[in-house]
């Protein structure tokens, strides 16, 4: 008796998303309870790398200012860029690790390898991340946040911009990650943790 009760004559439903089991659809859901907490924990590392460079900039309101100009047209490398740049592979670099110690608890990958993966699976998330922070700071951007934004202090645009950039990196992070860089150890992790 210990099957799912069946019309007769009804043919079972190979690979629907029913017939998986539903520990598998659970143990997807705490992994991305855990990740997203590493996440929120990487978010602050991303903002704090952000900040302290500005500040050590003069302020976000030089943001905007180029740190190199590129050799067609009125085209630059802003420090904005720089600064998402950095705060991007220091809060990388801090989830990966915590989430190895955590959310993927028992990985077998060696660091190195496991970290290159991360990385790269981090560099989709961080480019719609950096979409999105252009979209909102420059000011020739349909997107461009309105005059409420300032360039200065808790309302700054470059703040606000890197925040909604790293919110929206997060879940296309996640899907890649846990289809790449730790697909074999992800479902037994969860078990053991």
């Amino acid at each position: 008796m210990g099957g799912p009760l069946r019309l007769p004559g009804a043919e079972p439903r190979r690979g629907h998303v029913s017939d998986q089991p539903k520990g598998d659809t659970n143990k997807w859901l705490a992994q991305f309870v855990k990740f997203g907490l590493v996440g929120a924990s990487g978010i602050i590392v991303n903002m704090g790398v952000a900040y302290l460079m500005n500040a050590l900039n003069g302020g976000a309101a030089n943001a905007r200012e180029p740190v190199l100009m590129l050799p067609w047209g009125n085209w630059a490398i802003r420090f904005s860029y720089l600064v998402y740049a950095v705060a991007f592979v220091v809060a990388n670099t801090w989830n990966y690790q915590m989430n190895r110690l955590w959310t993927f608890k028992g990985t077998q990958r060696a660091w190195w390898p496991g970290y290159i993966r991360f990385f790269g699976a981090g560099i989709i998330g961080a480019l719609v991340g950096f979409a999105v922070k252009v979209a909102l700071t420059h000011p020739h951007s349909p997107l461009y946040l309105p005059d409420w934004f300032t360039d200065s202090g808790w309302r700054a645009r470059e703040f606000w911009g890197q925040f909604a950039g790293v919110l929206l990196g997060t879940p296309v992070n996640f899907v890649v990650n846990r289809l790449v860089t730790f697909r074999q150890h992800a479902t037994s992790s969860v078990d053991s943790g």
